[in-house]
Order: structure tokens, then C-alpha cells, then sequence
């Protein structure tokens, strides 16, 4: 909104007018004023939520130790989060943008899911909340729509980065002048890397790229679905997913950045996006809002996200990979997101399998994983055999774990910058 009226204003030579046409100042101001916002309205957020008894009741000691702690915490601060979002990209962003429009959607589609799973576990004192049928159908209908207005949208374009014949000792690498739509996504540690959706579905013969266009918006859903539920599960500690969160969007940010650059692009020997700067827009508010709400979040909680929050930042994150086209750097980005789904599969399946055969067996002490580290030996139940019952060797506090998952998600997000110059 604002770039609107100073553009127009521009065109009166008003003084400072022009500054609203760079991106560094919008992006910066977005992720100000989204700190700003978050810590500001949380505090009212927080007093009004308490006013009401809108709070967390007491957790099961067997799974969180410290929980009788967290009795009264008010919950569904996820709204801090949204609201921390979307005022700055709404005043910041350009709203032509159809990165922009489809990051605004996204927000507001898993915001109200979160929502509604968060309002039957509160008001109608249901813990099981939103049945999880409903959650998926959720999360597959905002990839399916992700999915198929890239697809339609003729904003939604590329220009394919070329290498052409060495010069001296250095390949020189432009991009096309043409925008074109594209079914190319980047794929990390590959000399060419870039992985074309169409060449995989070339056993379709002339539908092979309509097989294409179709194997991405399912591979859309995937990703929405996984990253989102992969951040539901993350948020069990105080501070835990916000941090975490946090640092995917710095580099998501990084990545955005350099794709909306046409100079950074040929030297990093990706495709240039036109239009996905307005995504660094939206991803400095997105980093701000959690670093306000950590400010209420971290050790001790003075406010807990909820489902309104959780579902939010992984749709987020996961739309945003898709739209840059760095999806398949997900795994390694958003590895603690993996793991901790990967750990509650496992769990269950085994657990599962074993108990047709008339055995009681899990793999860790607890799960999403990061409960293992917190679990106590006396805590354990005595009728199942664990794998992994000696790891860890000892009990962990929840604040320590919660800074060594932000050390292990820096260091992730480092990895997955440099696989950019790693082929």
C-alpha cells in the first residue's frame, strides 16, 4: 500500500520518495516493523487472553516434566505471529505481486486451520482438536491451489540461467531474455542442477509436460503438507519452533534475494525469478514477527503458538521453497522439521507392528524427538522394551535442548546456502 503512494508521490518529486522503490529498504523496515508489531501486541494479546482463562491446561508429566509450569500460559499465539505478518506486508509489500498474493493466502488458509484446531481443544475441551482428516484436507487444498496458480498464473515465469563457452579459465553464465514458465527446480550438490519436472514424466511421451505440470503441483502438496506438520510437531518447547523458524527464514530470505537478482543469479548459476524480491518482503516480516514472539515465547513462555502458529510457519516456509523453486533443498534446511517427523513415523510404526505380534516395543524414549532428550528413566513405561533406551545417557533441560536445535538448524541453513557453490 505504502509503495503505492510513494511511487505515485515519486512522480512529484517529493523528497525521500524513491527510497520506497528499493527492496533492502522495504525488506528491512518489513522485518522493524513486524518485531515491533509482535512485541507490542503480544503484551495486550497476552493480558487479554489471560482475562479471559484462554490458557493452556496442565500437561502430562510423563511426556513434558516441567509442564505443571505451563499451567495458565495462555495459548494460540500464533495470531501474534499472523498479525506480525501481514500489517507489514500488507503496507510494505507490492500487492500486484502474485508471490506476494500467494504468501498472503497461504497465511491466512493455515492460520484459520490452526485456528479452528486450537479453538475445539480450548472452548470445546476436546485435546484431540481438529480431527486430523480435516487438517490434511486443509494442508492438501492450500498446496493444490498453490500448486495450480503457478501453473496458470502468466506472472508466475522464470529466466532460465545459460552457460555459454569459456572464457580463459572461467564459465560465463547469463540468462535468457525471455521469460518462460518452467517446470525446472533447483536440486543441491549437482554440477547442473537443476532437475526438470517434464524430463521426469518423459515417459509420457508428447504429455510429457502436462505429466509435468501435474507431477509439481502434487509435488506442491507434498512439500505444504510435510514442512507444515513437520513444524506442528517441532513446537513442544518454549522458544523451540519460533527459533528454529527464524533461522529457515533468514536463509529462505538469502535464497529469494539472489533468484530476484539477475547479476547474483548469473553468478551463482541459478535461475532469476522475476517478482520474488516481494518475497523478501514478506519473509523479513515473517522473520521479525518471530523474533518479537520469541521475546514472549523463549524460557519461560509467557505465551504458547498453538496450532495457530505451528501449521501457519510450516505452510510458509513450504510455499515459499516452491515459489523460488528450492523445494528439494528442504530436507537439508528443514532437517530438524524431518527428523522430528521422521521420529514419530518410526515410532509408530514399529510400536504397530510389534503390537500384532503380541510385543511392546518402541524405538525412542518419547517422541517428536525431542522429547527423548527430556524423558526420564522413571518416566518410562515398564511394559515396553526400547531400542534406544540408553540414548540420551541423561535427562536435559528443555531450554538447552531448545538452543542445540537452533545451533543444529544454523548449521543446516549454513549447509544449504553453500550447496549453491558445492557441485
Amino acid at each position: 500500500m505504502l509503495y503505492y503512494i510513494f511511487r505515485f508521490l515519486e512522480q512529484f518529486g517529493v523528497p525521500g520518495s524513491r527510497i520506497w522503490g528499493y527492496i533492502s529498504f522495504r525488506a528491512l523496515l518489513a522485518l522493524i516493523l513486524a518485531l515491533v508489531i509482535s512485541a507490542w501486541f503480544g503484551e495486550y494479546f497476552i493480558k487479554y487472553m489471560k482475562r479471559r482463562n484462554i490458557s493452556e491446561t496442565a500437561r502430562d508429566a510423563s511426556i513434558d516434566p516441567f509442564g505443571v509450569e505451563k499451567k495458565g500460559v495462555p495459548t494460540m499465539g500464533g495470531i501474534i505471529i499472523i498479525v506480525s505478518i501481514l500489517i507489514p506486508a500488507l503496507l510494505l509489500g507490492r500487492m500486484r505481486n502474485i508471490y506476494l498474493l500467494l504468501m498472503i493466502v497461504t497465511t491466512l488458509w493455515l492460520g484459520f486451520l490452526g485456528f479452528m484446531d486450537d479453538y475445539i481443544k480450548i472452548f470445546k475441551k476436546n485435546k484431540e482438536g481438529l480431527k486430523g482428516k480435516y487438517k490434511i484436507i486443509g494442508q492438501v487444498s492450500i498446496g493444490l491451489i498453490v500448486g495450480l496458480v503457478l501453473w496458470a498464473s502468466p506472472d508466475a515465469k522464470i529466466n532460465e540461467n545459460v552457460t555459454v563457452e569459456r572464457q580463459g579459465q572461467e564459465m560465463l553464465v547469463t540468462h535468457k531474455s525471455e521469460s518462460v514458465k518452467s517446470l525446472k527446480t533447483t536440486i543441491p550438490f549437482f554440477k547442473n542442477n537443476n532437475l526438470d519436472y517434464s524430463k521426469v514424466m518423459s515417459f509420457c511421451g508428447k504429455y510429457a509436460n502436462a505429466a509435468g505440470w501435474i507431477l509439481f503441483v502434487v509435488m506442491t502438496i507434498i512439500v505444504v503438507t510435510a514442512v507444515s506438520n513437520g513444524a506442528n510437531l517441532n513446537d513442544g518447547m518454549d522458544g523451540m519452533c519460533a527459533g528454529n523458524s527464524a533461522i529457515i527464514g533468514v536463509a529462505l530470505g538469502i535464497f529469494a534475494y539472489v533468484s530476484s537478482h539477475i547479476e547474483y543469479a548469473a553468478y551463482l548459476n541459478i535461475m532469476y525469478i522475476p517478482g520474488s524480491q516481494e518475497l523478501v518482503v514478506f519473509l523479513c516480516a515473517f522473520i521479525g514477527a518471530m523474533i518479537g514472539f520469541l521475546w514472549y515465547n523463549a524460557y519461560p513462555a509467557q505465551v504458547f503458538m498453538g496450532d495457530t502458529g505451528s501449521l501457519t510457519i510450516g505452510g510458509i516456509i513450504g510455499v515459499c521453497a516452491v515459489i523460488i523453486h528450492k523445494e528439494l533443498m528442504l530436507p537439508i534446511l528443514c532437517g530438524i522439521f524431518l527428523v522430528e517427523s521422521l521420529s514419530v513415523i518410526i515410532q509408530t510404526q514399529v510400536f504397530k507392528f510389534y503390537k500384532g505380534r503380541g510385543q511392546r516395543v518402541r524405538v525412542f524414549r518419547a517422541t517428536p524427538i525431542h522429547d527423548n532428550f527430556r524423558k526420564l528413566d522413571s518416566q518410562l513405561d515398564s511394559t515396553s522394551r526400547y531400542v534406544l533406551k540408553k540414548w540420551p545417557h541423561r535427562q536435559f533441560h528443555e531450554s538447552k535442548i531448545t538452543i542445540r536445535f537452533w545451533i543444529t538448524t544454523i548449521i543446516l541453513a549454513a549447509l544449504t546456502i553453500i550447496t549453491l557453490k558445492i557441485r
